[in-house]
């Protein structure tokens, strides 16, 4: 860390003097940490990513703040852990009829960061899956997005060539609620036909928008949220066909998403480049959680997958990119999350952050910068509610406590078993005690949901008395 800080603070002083950055977050669905080259992959080739990431900082301890899609994506956008505004569910497919929760959203009071860089004379842009409310006032125009082209729900099928006659035929039957995985694309709220396999379609929107943003004077905040390889697993011919080495069909088809990705992401390249931005633009990449190894993706060497607390649940492949700023062929090993976007945005915005509004995150860039821990004393939390129990994880530094499946509290030392394989609760327990301890306050700040994701979960929540924090906390 220490040569690692010197250069660094070389690349700050040239930072303070650079423009207002334009910033683009390219988030993956459900992608697996070891499923891009540049976080280890050897049968997934993703080179466009790989270059981008070589020629900026890998993050190899990024965490989001939610092991699953919508309460992720909540904190992304809010800047607040999702259990402390009533967020840590996701909404339910909006085809299962269940007006109450339909009629849901993230929290109008909690401003988004895409509101805040609107405010600040930034053109803003959101293409993909939205998955943070389907009525208004919660949708993307509606949160300071000036264009959005994508879908609302949590879910989309892949091929219009499958999702538009499915479409038609539910209203041809007269159904007046229909499946949202199947429902027409929206720009600005208007219904669109389109006729690309949807990661192209994105891509393609995300080099429109660069182009009109680049005939603006202001800067722009562009968050592209791809949503493969989130399931149905559904790929291209072409795509498939550049991995005719992997024989396991359901890998072969995510890898071909997952390239279908990474060519899209070297169109948007291309067009930032075109049009003269290129220099001056911050391009975050991430994934929204851990990958389903049922669907195809691998966490390796990571324990767990999407819905855990183990690391394989929440931590998640992550680089920063802006040429001259930003240190090329780095890695920061120190713990960040996406929580911390809102306010290391905002700092490099120049924008002014609502009064009153509370952040759970840092802004990490002067630590960043400076190769230093943003954390320090600090703790980045985890916690998925379960039928009757939570699955619960905090990270201070190299140590992590984690809670999993209702068994006892573990303690793990990450820094050196990335792999959470050696407990050291027994030898520790001082420190699990008061790391423990540390997420037990964290959880006071947490409400009842304002929705489940399904009726059940609802009843069953009632039923246990749940969130049941008294035996969550308890130390065996």
């Amino acid at each position: 860390m220490k040569t690692q800080s010197i250069i660094l603070f070389t690349a700050m002083t040239v930072s303070m003097q650079a423009a207002r950055p334009n910033i683009v977050v390219i988030l993956c669905d459900d992608l697996g940490y070891a499923d891009v080259g540049f976080n280890g992959a050897k049968d997934i080739r993703t080179p466009e990513l790989d270059k981008l990431a070589r020629g900026g900082t890998i993050f190899t301890s990024a965490y989001v703040a939610h092991p699953f899609c919508g309460p992720s994506r909540t904190a992304l956008m809010t800047g607040r852990y999702p259990h402390e505004i009533g967020a840590p569910f996701n909404l339910p497919n909006s085809g299962d009829g269940i007006e109450r929760y339909n009629q849901q959203g993230v929290d109008v009071h909690e401003p988004f960061v895409s509101a805040v860089l609107h405010d600040a004379g930034y053109f803003t842009g959101g293409i993909g899956k939205w998955h943070l409310g389907i009525t208004e006032p919660y949708q993307p125009n509606s949160r300071g997005f000036d264009d959005f082209y994508g879908f609302l729900g949590g879910g989309h099928e892949y091929f219009p060539a499958k999702f538009a006659p499915a479409y038609a035929r539910q209203v041809q039957a007269g159904k007046k609620i229909f499946n949202e995985y199947v429902t027409p694309l929206i720009h600005n709220r208007k219904e669109v036909a389109e006729t690309e396999y949807l990661t192209d379609a994105f891509s393609r929107e995300a080099v429109r928008f660069v182009h009109e943003a680049a005939e603006k004077k202001s800067p722009f905040f562009l968050y592209l949220a791809y949503n493969a390889p989130h399931p149905p697993l559904q790929a291209k011919p072409e795509d498939l066909a550049q991995f005719p080495d992997i024989k396991d069909k359901q890998r072969q088809t995510y890898a071909a998403m997952v390239y279908g990705v990474d060519l899209g992401v070297g169109e948007l390249v291309k067009a930032l480049k075109a049009t003269g931005v290129y220099e001056n633009t911050l391009i975050v990449f991430l994934s929204d959680n851990g990958g389903r190894t049922d669907e195809g993706a691998s966490n390796f060497p990571l324990r767990g997958v999407k819905g855990d607390t183990w690391e394989g649940g929440f931590r998640v492949p992550m680089f920063f990119h802006w040429p001259n700023q930003v240190p090329a062929g780095q890695r920061f090993d120190y713990p960040v999350s996406a929580l911390d976007f809102y306010p290391t945005f905002a700092r490099l915005a120049g924008a002014a952050i609502p009064a009153g509004k509370k952040l759970d995150g840092k802004d990490i860039w002067g630590d960043f910068m400076g190769g230093r821990d943003p954390h320090q004393g600090g703790m980045v939390y985890a916690l998925r509610y379960r039928g009757a129990h939570c699955d619960v994880a905090g990270r201070s530094g190299q140590w992590k406590v984690t809670k999993m499946n209702n068994a006892p509290w573990k303690l793990f030392d990450v820094g050196k078993d990335i792999g959470e394989s050696h407990d050291l609760s027994a030898q520790f327990p001082d420190r699990l005690k008061q790391m423990v301890g540390e997420v037990e306050i964290w959880s006071q700040s947490h409400v009842r949901p304002r929705w489940f994701d399904n009726e059940k979960a609802e009843e069953d929540w009632d039923k246990n008395g749940m969130p049941n924090y008294a035996a969550t906390f308890r130390i065996n």
